[in-house]
């Protein structure tokens, strides 16, 4: 059977626990980093070098790290046609909103996460929220702009593409800063939240995380 190692408290996990849901994946959950600990076990380093979660270890002996490099290895073993399509352009489409949220909108969105939501009220930088907030309200315009004339990101049907952005747009979305109008934004969250395995994935209390720099 599939095994992933992570918190179910980490968005990074999150991704690969949603898509194991929408692909209907048996698989073993095994808790790890944050107050699990382990990551610094000999035998949790013989998987990922880098200590960090999470990994999936396939029942064939395929490890693979690195969320997005996850979700595109179970899309194109699992998914094929539905998450990997068999055209190189139309599986374009999805990957690059995979490395746009990856590169730009997950950087700005840790920024802001983690100066706002995650650092003690009396450590707060606030000219570094300001900026991660205008950055975030940037980033989120442009989709909003993208999403009004498609329903999902690669077009009119949920791919692989929506998974890195939709799973940080829960928590965006809960923080109580100011944020731009984005209609078209909150009716592709309303779509994402019909899923099941979004509901049970993503949309998870974070209050465990409030002020906590560190476990």
């Amino acid at each position: 059977m599939l095994k992933i190692w992570g918190r179910r408290n980490s968005f990074n996990v999150q991704k690969v626990m949603w898509l194991l849901g929408e692909l209907g994946l048996a698989h073993e959950h095994v808790n790890a980093g944050g107050a699990f600990g382990g990551l610094d076990n000999p035998s949790f380093l013989a998987m990922n070098p880098h200590g960090r979660v999470p990994v999936i270890a396939d029942d064939d002996g395929t490890t693979v790290w690195e969320s997005h490099a996850i979700c595109r290895y179970l899309g194109a073993r699992y998914g094929s046609g539905r998450f990997w399509p068999a055209d190189p352009g139309e599986r374009s489409l999805a990957d690059r909103w995979m490395d746009w949220a990856l590169a730009t909108l997950q950087p700005d969105f840790m920024d802001l996460f983690w100066g706002f939501y995650r650092t003690p009220d009396s450590e707060r930088n606030w000219s570094a929220i300001r900026d991660a907030v205008s950055r975030c309200a940037r980033d989120y315009s442009l989709l909003d702009r993208h999403l009004a004339h498609r329903e999902y990101l690669a077009g009119d049907r949920f791919t692989l593409g929506d998974i890195p952005a939709g799973a940080s747009l829960y928590r965006y979305l809960r923080l109580e800063i100011e944020r731009p109008r984005i209609p078209h934004v909150e009716a592709w969250y309303r779509r994402l939240t019909e899923r099941r395995s979004y509901r049970e994935n993503v949309m998870i209390p974070f209050d465990d995380l409030r002020g906590r720099i560190s476990f």
